[in-house]
């Protein structure tokens, strides 16, 4: 629990809109990751002659395939917002994720957010006010500056009435 007093207004929720633009743009990340993944696996088989390893791609198949995609959209998400608290889609539109009072989640809640988006059907969740995977982790994903003023002007009203000490 946060010692500052300040609870999250949703008035700072990002709107649907802006997390639907989010979910488009990470989902442009993952393929991009994926693209490059694949190259760099063709240059290394092209480089080294890693022929077991070009045949294991060839024998993955559909269900190896899309657990390849799976994989890297786990830790697309638990990494970038792990360590960012925001994934690449909420860097570019200037939101980031939170708890309920207004700061930087720790690693096993983003682990468990992350997880809760491969719940079935978890992203059509997302038309409501918040997904599966904020509401499960207990996470918000605000605009980022009007948090930053909101938290600004939160303290500078507590100050109201303290005498400075010289």
């Amino acid at each position: 629990m946060s010692n500052s007093g300040y609870i999250l207004d949703d008035r700072l929720l990002a709107p649907v809109g802006i997390r639907f633009f989010n979910f488009i743009l990470d989902g442009i990340f993952v393929v991009l990751l994926f693209m490059g993944i694949c190259i760099l696996a063709g240059v290394l088989i092209g480089l080294f002659g890693l022929t077991g390893f070009s045949l294991w791609m060839d024998s993955l198949g559909d269900w190896g395939w899309n657990i390849v995609i799976m994989l890297i959209y786990f830790f697309y998400f638990l990494i970038t917002e792990g360590i960012f608290g925001r994934s690449l889609g909420k860097f570019i539109t200037g939101t980031i994720v939170v708890n309920e009072y207004g700061e930087k989640t720790d690693f096993v809640t983003i682990l468990r957010r992350t997880l809760c988006r491969f719940i079935p059907f978890e992203i059509f969740s997302c038309f409501g006010t918040r997904g599966w995977h904020d509401s499960i982790s207990d996470t918000y994903v605000v605009n980022k500056k009007a948090l930053v003023e909101e938290i600004k002007s939160f303290h500078e009203f507590n100050l109201i009435g303290i005498n400075e000490v010289i």
